[in-house]
């Protein structure tokens, strides 16, 4: 391999991908730095998974090129079977099998790998090897879905919305895994619509929209990106029947002091501010003026679905 692909675990230059009249994926440029992890955010139907499909050598782009370990799906997809794993968004497991006998199955399709014991420690469920399928919890059956892309001992993991739907501690514990599959040297590539999963997980964001990159870089630059202390959602109250963010002139809230952006979000409104105590005082003695009571005033540190919305103009999240 040349030392641009053993610098670059997975390497995709302009891919496309048309399902008739929809063009999911539109041109997109994507590298996975080895021994890293990069999150591809953005909302349902921006691309995700049909990007990481095509990575993943479950869909064949229309246009486009793709290496993952400086191999290539057309002349080497035997060998990057072996050497990548893969959790998808949704997988459906023999219900009436055990863990044990799951991973048996899973291991059995490898030459080398960990093996059943190995891949249970891993993932926790040590205690669940006579435990049958149907019989698991959300968080087990994705630790689960992890063990058997765990099994063969990838170099890169694809991780396709892995903690979609779990309780805050069973994400927790699927975090725990990825943390260790990079620590160990592992390269990771994960989709995910979850602000704090990235921002934990990540060493480089992709924010994607409608099939395009709008931006890339680790997620403290995204953030510092803003320039923003803090952001602060308030939610006017209605009066005599006129909505609340109807009675304030965005004009007027963009020229109080330190506030650097206003957003109208239904009915909230945002602010992206650069001294929060200059700004909260104007805005308060503003709304005074103007005869506007609050509902709810909300302040909090930017994160990575503020850059999202600043950006795009949308939610990482729209469900």
């Amino acid at each position: 391999m040349s030392s641009s692909n053993n610098e670059h675990a997975v390497h995709a230059t302009g891919l496309v991908k048309r399902f008739g009249d929809l063009t999911a994926v539109d041109g997109l440029d994507l590298r996975v730095r080895t021994g890293t992890c990069l999150a591809v955010l953005g909302p349902n139907g921006a691309g995700k998974t049909t990007t990481i499909e095509m990575l993943e050598g479950l869909t064949d782009p229309d246009e486009g090129s793709i290496e993952v370990l400086g191999l290539t799906w057309d002349k080497h997809a035997d060998e990057i079977r072996r050497r990548i794993g893969v959790q998808l968004q949704e997988t459906k497991l023999p219900e009436k099998s055990t863990v044990g006998e799951t991973l048996a199955l899973f291991r059995s399709f490898y030459e080398t790998g960990r093996t059943v014991d190995e891949a249970l420690e891993l993932v926790e469920l040590t205690d669940k090897r006579k435990a049958r399928v149907e019989h698991l919890s959300g968080g087990q059956h994705q630790r689960l879905n992890l063990a058997c892309a765990l099994i063969n001992h990838p170099a890169v993991l694809f991780l396709d919305e892995p903690t979609t739907g779990l309780d805050p501690q069973a994400r927790r514990r699927v975090w725990s895994i990825a943390e260790n599959f990079k620590r160990d040297g592992g390269t990771l590539l994960l989709t995910t619509h979850y602000m704090e999963e990235a921002q934990r997980l990540a060493d480089e964001v992709v924010i994607v929209d409608a099939g395009r990159v709008v931006t890339v870089g680790t997620p403290q630059a995204l953030i510092s990106g803003l320039d923003a202390e803090n952001i602060v959602e308030i939610s006017p109250a209605d009066k005599n029947g006129t909505r609340g963010t109807d009675l304030l002139a965005v004009e007027a809230l963009q020229a109080l002091p330190g506030v650097r952006e206003v957003r109208q979000e239904g009915a909230s409104i945002t602010l992206s501010v650069t001294d929060t105590q200059q700004s909260v005082s104007a805005l308060l003695a503003h709304l005074r003026e103007v005869d506007v009571a609050l509902e709810a005033l909300h302040t909090h540190a930017p994160t990575l679905e503020d850059v999202f919305m600043d950006l795009t103009g949308k939610h990482l999240r729209d469900d």
